[in-house]
């Protein structure tokens, strides 16, 4: 096991990581960046330095930003750990993080000890799990993950593709579609009629971000002139197939009932924040009721409940690619006056720009969420056979049958299903399965609470944690004979 240390160490290296590693960097701080991706992007500029696309211009000019960003981490000076999970990080005399990295061509792998003096959490969101009836399904994804492989490798889906669902990263990939000469089959929008009502009073203030609203408008449009069939006010998506995706079924607005053929159904709900790290740290968290969603709680600086620890980016609060930058910018100047790397006046004369871009881009969130948060209907399965768990595939019907028994969270129900005891650990279910639990006990979802999340928060190998302990007299590595 290989040990180092530094001032800083950052968890991922998408717009808040990097945009937190270039301003820390210019404070004289020694700057580590672990990310699990091959180089640093984050999902929303995943391969913009090398697209795989023959025109990357078709992702929209965006993404095509994102290049400057990246130029700016690498000329830095920060440490980048590409293909690096951290699967702890604890406290013992200082902070000491457990990272594993994966081999690649002439680097090699193995896991590393890394001592810091203060962390910064940049691990972003993820994709809002939407639990329906067939979305275990081969030839069922979600939205975020298809457009990845976009990014990634190139890979576009087939022209039969139905898009399900609600918020603007639906939209967003349809158009990216289009621009890439492709197409989709049908967009069931289960965006509710009613929303638009209650966005209403956030529409004024949104319009001090309103370069977003145009965009949204265009997307829209970009979708109506391919001639691509929209079902709104949509309900009661199901899934069908034998041993794939055959088909999907549902209810439009007027309560008519459709069924579509197809192979490749892409569902998306909207993005929450990623919490596994912070809460394995034991950082607080609270109940979002207003974008339905647990969030850590922090200051306006990314200051988290634990000593020495900041959250930036979406993972602290879904603000979208520019703010998560400007919240990066934040907390590494709060971490450098915390090292005493800069005094309080050059901490507040570097912070003020980015407050105010910070106030504009989030100008736009309220509506958002009024428009685009899914309301209990889409978040919580009716029918009691829909798997809630894919990992140990645990029911609805289940976790409602032992919640109704008294089960009194989303722990005691690990112990009595294995509910969120897979390998992604409670990523995929923990959401619905506090919901589930809160509906059947009429209690609020802040109150039932979360799981436990307990180091290695990713899966890693034996030898991986064999390497990461120093071993005494009862054990000893060697070459045995066979």
């Amino acid at each position: 096991m290989t040990q180092t240390s530094c001032d800083l160490l950052i968890v991922g290296a998408g717009p808040a990581g990097m945009a937190a590693a270039i301003e820390a960097r210019a404070a004289g701080l020694s700057v580590v960046v672990a990310d699990e991706g091959e180089a640093p992007s984050g999902q929303i500029y995943r391969n913009v330095a090398e697209s795989p696309l023959a025109d990357a211009r078709v992702l929209g000019d965006d993404y095509a930003a994102g290049r400057v960003l990246v130029e700016r981490f690498v000329a830095s000076g920060a440490r980048h750990l590409a293909r690096c999970v951290v699967w702890q990080i604890a406290f013992e005399e200082g902070i000491v993080a457990m990272l594993t990295r994966s081999a690649s061509g002439a680097e090699a792998g193995g896991t590393l000890e890394l001592k810091a003096r203060a962390v910064l959490i940049a691990t972003g969101a993820q994709e809002r799990p939407w639990p329906v009836r067939g979305w275990t399904l081969p030839g069922v994804m979600g939205v975020g993950a298809a457009q990845t492989l976009l990014k990634s490798a190139g890979l576009a889906p087939s022209q039969d593709a139905v898009l399900a669902g609600s918020g603007p990263l639906l939209w967003l990939f349809a158009s990216q579609l289009i621009a890439a000469g492709r197409s989709v089959r049908a967009i069931l929008d289960t965006t509710p009629a009613g929303a638009f009502r209650r966005a209403l009073p956030h529409a004024l203030p949104a319009l001090r971000a309103a370069d977003y609203l145009a965009k949204g408008v265009r997307m829209m449009r970009t979708v109506a002139k391919a001639g691509i069939d929209v079902h709104r006010g949509v309900s009661e998506v199901s899934i069908e197939g034998e041993t794939e995706a055959q088909r999907v079924r549902f209810r439009d607005a007027r309560g008519a009932r459709h069924a579509i053929d197809t192979s490749l159904v892409l569902l998306h709900q909207g993005v929450i924040p990623s919490t596994q790290l912070a809460r394995s740290l034991g950082c607080e968290h609270e109940w979002d009721a207003a974008s339905a969603c647990w969030r850590p709680r922090t200051d306006a600086s990314g200051r988290s409940s634990i000593d020495r620890v900041w959250i930036a980016g979406d993972g602290a609060g879904i603000g979208g690619a520019k703010a998560a930058a400007h919240a990066g910018t934040l907390a590494a100047l709060d971490i450098a006056r915390r090292l005493d790397a800069i005094d309080d006046a050059t901490q507040a004369a570097r912070s003020r720009p980015a407050q105010r871009a910070l106030r504009r881009h989030l100008a736009v969130r309220p509506l958002l969420d009024a428009l685009y948060t899914p309301p209990a209907a889409l978040r919580r399965p009716a029918d009691d056979d829909v798997i809630v768990c894919r990992c140990e595939e645990v029911s609805a019907g289940e976790i409602r049958r032992i919640a109704a028994l008294g089960c009194q969270g989303p722990n005691q129900m690990k112990a009595f299903s294995r509910c969120g005891m897979g390998p992604c650990q409670g990523r995929w279910c923990g959401t619905t399965v506090s919901e589930l639990i809160a509906e059947v006990q009429q209690r609020g979802v802040g109150d039932v609470g979360y799981y436990r999340i307990r180091a290695p928060i990713k899966p890693v190998t034996v030898e991986q944690l064999a390497d990461s302990i120093t071993l005494d007299d009862d054990f000893a590595r060697g070459d045995f004979p066979s």
